[in-house]
């Protein structure tokens, strides 16, 4: 529950810098923690299963933004179609450690 919190919280943040791709609609980050109550399933001309938002068009900034930073990614980066460069990834965690010393 604490991951979604901080999701929503951070999401007026920018997204930060080096993601690259786009929504491939695969519904990983509508299962964070918990099934997204808007994430709907159909059935296509195949008989297969398939998910989908149900409100896309107006999904909430955690949404939109998700992955905002490759901490996040590293959650959905199996099936996700965005991706952060190696570069920003190492330059995330040093903000993170900065901002959240250890104790």
């Amino acid at each position: 529950m604490i991951n979604k919190l901080k999701r929503t919280l951070t999401s007026l943040l920018p997204v930060e810098e080096g993601r690259t791709g786009e929504c491939n609609n695969c519904g990983a980050c509508c299962r964070l923690p918990f099934r997204c109550v808007f994430l709907k399933t159909t059935t296509d001309e195949d008989n297969e299963q398939k998910e989908y938002c149900s409100i896309y068009t107006v999904r909430p900034p955690n949404c939109r933004k998700f992955p905002r930073s490759p901490e996040e990614h590293n959650l959905v980066k199996d099936t996700c179609g965005f991706n952060f460069s190696e570069a920003s990834e190492k330059s995330s965690t040093k903000k993170f450690i900065k901002i959240f010393p250890k104790s």
